[in-house]
């Protein structure tokens, strides 16, 4: 992607560019021409499996409020009994929750690139070690149009997020 092109784009997907770059990732964010806001959707449009989708999902923890998101595989349910231990009770996240805390809107949430609002904290990540299924993997980029590849290992590196299970059974 271009200089130009790259300030074209919308404002999250400009901040995931600059924070891959800074991490020296060796794959630059995909623009797609269809909007990708379900992991179905972004398998669909990639030509990869539902499951290589590593989808972000958002909680909000009831004693402090902080967000919670977890990035698991786009073909498994997080189980919250098995985040409770690690996060304490969670409570559903809203559309305008999700965007006041990650700086995202829902179906572009990044793992990574964050911009909370004003005194809100980065959100507490976990990575779901089903996305250790897959070679490589999809991530939002910060925008439902955009996505970028990666290996589960660099995800986790990327992000520094502890690798936990965290899905129902299948």
């Amino acid at each position: 992607m271009q200089i130009s092109d790259l300030e074209s784009r919308p404002a999250g997907f400009q901040r995931v560019s600059a924070a891959l770059t800074a991490k020296q990732h060796v794959h630059v964010p995909r623009w797609l021409e269809v909007a990708a806001r379900t992991s179905q959707e972004a398998a669909d449009a990639l030509g990869v499996s539902l499951g290589q989708i590593a989808k972000s999902v958002v909680f909000r923890r009831k004693s402090d409020g902080a967000a919670v998101l977890v990035i698991t595989s786009g073909d498994r349910r997080v189980d919250e009994k098995k985040l409770l231990p690690h996060t304490g009770p969670l409570g559903r996240a809203d559309a305008d929750y999700v965007k006041a805390m990650t700086g995202f809107a829902i179906g572009g949430v990044s793992p990574l690139g964050f911009a909370p609002a004003e005194g809100a904290a980065l959100p507490l990540l976990f990575v779901d070690r089903e996305l250790f299924r897959f070679e490589l993997i999809w991530a939002a980029a910060g925008h439902p149009n955009g996505v970028f590849c990666m290996t589960p290992e660099q995800l986790q590196a990327l992000t520094g997020a502890p690798v936990i299970d965290v899905v129902q059974q299948v």
